[in-house]
């Protein structure tokens, strides 16, 4: 699934351009012309990434920052800053405020995807579209396949995201919550109880590879992916509950 990339940038020939090279990139793209839009679309649904004008009406873009920065749902989301301002003092500024990038206008487009795509990549590895491969397990997002050897392996949408998100992002627990967060996005409100569902079937289609037992539940937790340790057998999804 592409990354969708929210344009912040009052300058209207220059939000066309960012526009067009991000599409053709193949990222999802929507913009606003100041803060008070931005917070409007981040409200209705977060986007994988920022890209946001220094000098804005109304609110700068710092200020903007700041306000992304200090809220819970909004401070993880990366930042990169766009300007013309070329001062080593305004480049500190940008990163001391927690903005992830920061590049100088005029830029190229090549350059500015390259930025892009490291950002994801660093933060947000589910975005990339650079295949995981971990042990004989290997999930290629170009063309949305999952192979265990040369066999491939048949999952459903919901169960290809959850997995592709637990490959990039191993030996961690995530509660239920953090992965509805996540795999189906905050946006959507659907009980916890969904991800249990679409944890077994994820099982149940690893089951013939042998790899259904990285999928581990975490007692009290949530779940993890590890393929480093292999534990006699998945603990019950109810044991969450406890």
């Amino acid at each position: 699934m592409a990354a969708k990339i929210l344009v912040v940038e009052d300058e209207a020939a220059i939000q066309e351009l960012i526009i067009y090279n991000l599409k053709q990139a193949g990222y999802e793209t929507v913009c606003a012309d100041n803060a008070e839009k931005a917070m409007a679309l981040i409200n209705d649904e977060i986007p994988d990434l920022i890209l946001l004008d220094w000098m804005l009406p109304q609110m700068s873009g710092i200020e903007f920052a700041r306000v992304l920065r200090r809220g819970e749902r909004t401070r993880l989301i990366p930042i990169i800053m766009l300007t013309a301002r070329t001062q080593e003092a305004d480049k500190v500024t940008g990163l001391e405020i927690g903005a992830d990038d920061y590049i100088t206008k005029p830029f190229s487009p090549r350059e500015l995807i390259a930025r892009i795509n490291a950002v994801l990549r660093r933060l947000i590895p589910e975005a990339s579209d650079e295949a995981v491969e971990i042990g004989e397990l290997r999930l290629d997002p170009v063309n949305r396949r999952v192979t265990a050897g040369n066999k491939e392996i048949e999952l459903g949408p919901t169960e290809y995201r959850l997995l592709h998100f637990m490959m990039t992002h191993t030996e961690r627990v995530y509660s239920r919550s953090q992965l509805l967060d996540r795999v189906w996005g905050d946006h959507v409100f659907v009980e916890e109880r969904t991800v249990d569902v679409h944890i077994r079937r994820l099982r149940k289609a690893l089951q013939w590879a042998g790899k259904d037992e990285w999928i581990q539940t975490v007692r009290g937790a949530g779940y993890r992916f590890s393929a480093a340790t292999t534990l006699p057998a998945n603990e019950p999804d109810t044991d969450l509950t406890r």
